[in-house]
């Protein structure tokens, strides 16, 4: 039996992530740190499904505080961090395939031919 739901324990965090100072390091464990006894008596698999929770609440209310990574860490947003953009349309996703395929080699090498290609167009 949970000393607290994993809902009041997520706002709890993320109440506590606010009122850290910019720029500390190992979150989890300072948030955690931070919440004294509760931190202490709940299971870790409270606190991990409330952390992580909690990671997503942070990035999504508070953008302009944090950054949720590709990999799913909480990173303050200092601008150092960007996220990467994933999204490609199908239709140039065909035409990319299209193109490795007429080159006769795989997408990523083809990418990184036209990057490649458009860095030294640039620099003229």
């Amino acid at each position: 039996m949970s000393l607290i739901s994993k809902n009041r324990l997520s706002k709890m965090m993320l109440d506590t992530l606010l009122e850290m100072p910019p720029g500390s390091s190992k979150l989890k464990e300072q948030v955690v740190a931070r919440l004294e006894f509760i931190g202490r008596m709940s299971a870790t698999r409270d606190i991990n499904d409330a952390w992580n929770q909690t990671k997503k609440n942070a990035a999504k209310l508070h953008a302009d505080k944090f950054i949720l990574d590709e990999r799913n860490i909480l990173h303050w947003n200092d601008g150092s961090i960007s996220p990467l953009d994933k999204n490609i349309s199908t239709a140039n996703f065909k035409k990319l395939n299209d193109l490795a395929d007429v080159e006769n080699c795989s997408v990523d090498k083809m990418v990184s031919k036209l990057i490649r290609m458009y860095s030294k167009e640039k620099k003229k």
